[in-house]
């Protein structure tokens, strides 16, 4: 009896270890903006960053997720290689982050580190 528990139970790991080997994502945001960035999109989205040597922008608040930004930010389109669900949103190279950007509100969503 002992045995067959014992068997039962390796049998259970080995059918769930596949889903926990998947990869990450990252859902983040505040009210009704929600998005999930798999890590591969977040790796081609700071390639892209650094490729085009997109500008640093300077703001003085902190950026954290939640905050508005300032009217004096300059928000930039982000490129459809981004993928369609982020083609809403806005983005702000701040330091070395990637900082996306509800337009309407100008509230961030998320910060790519």
């Amino acid at each position: 009896m002992m045995k067959r528990t014992i068997l039962a139970g390796v049998a259970a790991i080995a059918l769930a270890a596949p889903a926990f080997a998947q990869s990450t994502t990252v859902t983040t945001g505040t009210g009704p903006a929600t998005i999930t960035i798999a890590p591969e999109q977040r790796t081609k989205i700071k390639e892209y960053v650094v490729e085009k040597k997109v500008r640093p922008a300077t703001v003085k608040e902190r950026v954290a997720v939640g905050v508005t930004l300032p009217a004096d930010v300059e928000l930039v389109a982000v490129p459809n290689d981004w993928g369609p669900e982020l083609s809403r949103y806005r983005y702000v190279y701040v330091g070395d982050r990637i900082v996306l950007v509800e337009p309407s509100s100008r509230r961030v969503i998320q910060v790519i580190e």
